[in-house]
């Protein structure tokens, strides 16, 4: 996916005129650093967006059968606590999160970080954009993140307060204890 930044600081868009922005949009997928920039992302190709929902369809089938909290696709906007709006690949935050937002928060761009992230690296993506929005997860509040690279066919695994664990070639991830019980089947998606 290739994306484009535009430089938003002196035009400070509110998170209503943002989200609206996104709608009116939606063949395009936005989202916004901390500084308020905008990030123009385009579609992704077929073969991501294959994985992509292979990913979703796993995380979504254990996370109705155990109904320990809800499960999101790449559409999904968050409103992390450090002011930027971001999309993972695939995210989870328990019920009890869901359950304190408002009707009207769960309409919009959730007022939180997930507690669990994906991103699959895409063909144009580049380690160092997406690196550092892993570590943005990671220090916004998510307590486990996957960052699947399939062209190096790695997976590093981002936990608060520890250092980024590599892993080459796995066959499957464990949700540990953030997601208990979950497996992510990598032989799909490689």
């Amino acid at each position: 996916m290739t994306s484009l930044t535009l430089d938003f600081q002196s035009i400070n868009l509110t998170d209503e005129q943002f989200f609206q922005l996104c709608q009116d949009n939606h063949d395009l997928k936005f989202e916004r650093n901390a500084n308020g920039d905008l990030i123009i992302m385009s579609p992704t190709g077929g073969s991501t967006g294959n994985r992509n929902l292979e990913i979703g369809y796993q995380l979504q089938g254990w996370s109705r059968q155990n109904k320990l909290g809800i499960a999101f696709d790449s559409s999904t906007g968050f409103k992390l606590p450090n002011g930027a709006d971001r999309s993972p690949d695939a995210s989870w935050i328990p019920l009890q999160s869901w359950n304190s937002l408002t009707p009207q928060q769960q309409e919009k761009f959730l007022p939180l970080c997930p507690d669990f992230v994906i991103e699959l690296r895409s063909p144009s993506d580049t380690l160092t954009a997406i690196r550092k929005k892993m570590e943005e997860y990671r220090d916004n509040g998510t307590r486990l993140g996957w960052l699947i690279n399939r062209k190096e066919r790695q997976v590093e695994i981002y936990r608060p307060g520890r250092e980024v664990e590599v892993l080459e070639s796995p066959t499957r991830l464990s949700g540990e204890e953030v997601l208990p019980g979950f497996v992510l089947y990598l032989d799909l998606i490689w």
